[in-house]
C-alpha cells in the first residue's frame, strides 16, 4: 500500500512535468525563441530530469543498501514534494527573464534526483515482503503508480486546459504542481507507519563489514547492471515519446484539439491500472524472463503501425495507439520488470544494482526521447524513423532479458 502510494505521487509530480512542458513551458519560459527551438529548450529542461535520474539512483541507492529502504523513501518523497510545489511558484521569462529558465532547470533535477531513489526503493519494498512464488505480482503493484499519477496528472490538466487560454497560460497551469503538496503530505505519514524490508534487515545482521555497495555492484555483477539498462531502454523510451513527444506532436503538427489527445494519454493510463498488474500475475506463473523478452518482442512489432496511426490525424486512431502502446506493450514490460530486475542482484547491492539500472536506462531512454523524436521528424516528416528506432530498442531489450538470470528460484 504505501510503495504503491508513494510511487502515485512521484509519478504524478514527475509526469505533471511533462504535460506542462509539451503545452506551456515553451511560451512561460522560452518565449524569445521561435516555436520549433522553445519546444526543443522546453523538451531539453525536461530531459534533465531524466538525465538527473542517475544521480539519484547513485546516491538512493548507497543509503537504501546502507541505512535500509524506508528511510531512503521517507527523503525521496519529501524531496520529489518540495521540488515540485517550488515549480508551481516560480515566475516566468516576463517577470524575471532567463533566471525562470535556470530555476525551472535546477528544480526538474532536483526531481530527478528524488525519482531516481523512488522507483527502486518502492518495488524492493514490494518485492522484498512478498510471498513466495509471488514477487512479480508483488513487484507490479508500485509500477501502477506511475500510471495512476499519469492519469491524476493528465486528467487535471484536461481539466484546467479547457479554461480560456490566457487563464490557463497565466496561472491555471500552476494549480496541479502546488496542489500536489496534499498528496506528499498523506504520503508521509502513510509511509511513515511501513517496516523495513525483512530481507534487508537479515542482510544487515548477517553482514558486519561491507565495501560501499557501488564498488561491490562494479565489481562483481557488471553483466546484471549492463542487462538491466539494456532491457529497461525499449521500455521507458516508448512511454515518454508517447505521453511527452506525442501529445506535443499531436496537438501543434496534426491539429488535434488538446483535450482529445489528453483523452488519449488519459485511456492508455486507465487500462495500465489493469494490465501492469495483470502481467505481473501472468508473469509469476509462466517466468518473468520469458514474459518479459515475449513482450519486448511484440512491442518491436507493433510500435510502428501504432505510430503510423497517430500519423493519420485521426482521434480515433490516437486513442487505439495510446491504448495498446501504454496499455498493451508498455505493460508487458513494466509489469514483471520488478521482480525480474530484483533477481539480478543480491539483498547488499540490491537497491544500487536497480537503482541505477533503471535510472541510467531512464536518462538515455526517456530522456533524449522527445528531442531524438522531435530532430527525426524534422528531418524525415513523419513517424515511421520513430517507430524503427524503439524497435531496435526493444529487440535488444528481449535480448538482454534473454540473458538474465530466471527467477523460478524467486528474490532471495
Amino acid at each position: 500500500m504505501s510503495a504503491t502510494l508513494g510511487s502515485v505521487i512521484e509519478g504524478f509530480d514527475f509526469i505533471a512535468y511533462g504535460t506542462a512542458a509539451a503545452l506551456v513551458f515553451n511560451k512561460q519560459f522560452f518565449p524569445s525563441l521561435d516555436p520549433t527551438a522553445a519546444t526543443l529548450a522546453s523538451f531539453g529542461a525536461f530531459a534533465t530530469g531524466l538525465l538527473a535520474r542517475p544521480l539519484g539512483g547513485l546516491i538512493f541507492g548507497h543509503f537504501g543498501d546502507r541505512l535500509g529502504r524506508k528511510s531512503t523513501l521517507m527523503f525521496s518523497l519529501f524531496l520529489m514534494g518540495f521540488s515540485t510545489v517550488a515549480i508551481g511558484l516560480i515566475p516566468n521569462y516576463a517577470a524575471i527573464g532567463a533566471w525562470s529558465a535556470v530555476l525551472l532547470v535546477c528544480l526538474r533535477i532536483a526531481q530527478g534526483i528524488a525519482l531516481g531513489g523512488e522507483m527502486a526503493g518502492a518495488v524492493l519494498m514490494a518485492v522484498e515482503h512478498s510471498p513466495s512464488g509471488r514477487a512479480a505480482f508483488f513487484g507490479s503493484l508500485p509500477q501502477i503508480g506511475p500510471a495512476i499519477g499519469l492519469l491524476l496528472s493528465t486528467a487535471a490538466f484536461a481539466l484546467l486546459s479547457r479554461m480560456p487560454e490566457q487563464d490557463f497560460q497565466s496561472w491555471g497551469w500552476r494549480v496541479p504542481f502546488v496542489a500536489s503538496v496534499v498528496l506528499v503530505v498523506l504520503g508521509f505519514f502513510v509511509r511513515k507507519k511501513v517496516s523495513e524490508s525483512p530481507q534487508f534487515e537479515r542482510a544487515e545482521r548477517s553482514i558486519l563489514v561491507r565495501t560501499p555497495p557501488l564498488l561491490e555492484l562494479l565489481a562483481r555483477h557488471k553483466k546484471s547492471l549492463l542487462l538491466a539498462i539494456g532491457a529497461k531502454l525499449p521500455e521507458v523510451t516508448l512511454f515518454y515519446v508517447f505521453t511527452v513527444f506525442v501529445v506535443a506532436y499531436a496537438s501543434t503538427k496534426l491539429g488535434i484539439r488538446r483535450p482529445d489527445v489528453l483523452q488519449a494519454v488519459l485511456t492508455g493510463a486507465a487500462i495500465q491500472i489493469v494490465t501492469i498488474p495483470l502481467c505481473g500475475w501472468l508473469a509469476d506463473r509462466v517466468g518473468a524472463r520469458k514474459f518479459y523478452a515475449l513482450g519486448a518482442v511484440l512491442m518491436a512489432i507493433a510500435v510502428v503501425p501504432l505510430l503510423r496511426w497517430v500519423d493519420t490525424g485521426s482521434p480515433a486512431a490516437l486513442h487505439a495507439a495510446f491504448a495498446l502502446a501504454l496499455g498493451v506493450n508498455y505493460a508487458l514490460l513494466f509489469g514483471p520488470q520488478s521482480a525480474l530486475f530484483a533477481r539480478q542482484f543480491p539483498v547488499d547491492v540490491r537497491f544500487s544494482g536497480v537503482s541505477i539500472g533503471i535510472q541510467f536506462a531512464a536518462a538515455l531512454g526517456g530522456g533524449f526521447a522527445p528531442i531524438a523524436a522531435t530532430a527525426l521528424v524534422a528531418r524525415f516528416g513523419s513517424l515511421l524513423p520513430i517507430g524503427v528506432y524503439i524497435a531496435s530498442l526493444a529487440l535488444i531489450g528481449a535480448c538482454c532479458a534473454f540473458a538474465m538470470k530466471d527467477l523460478s528460484k524467486g528474490v532471495q
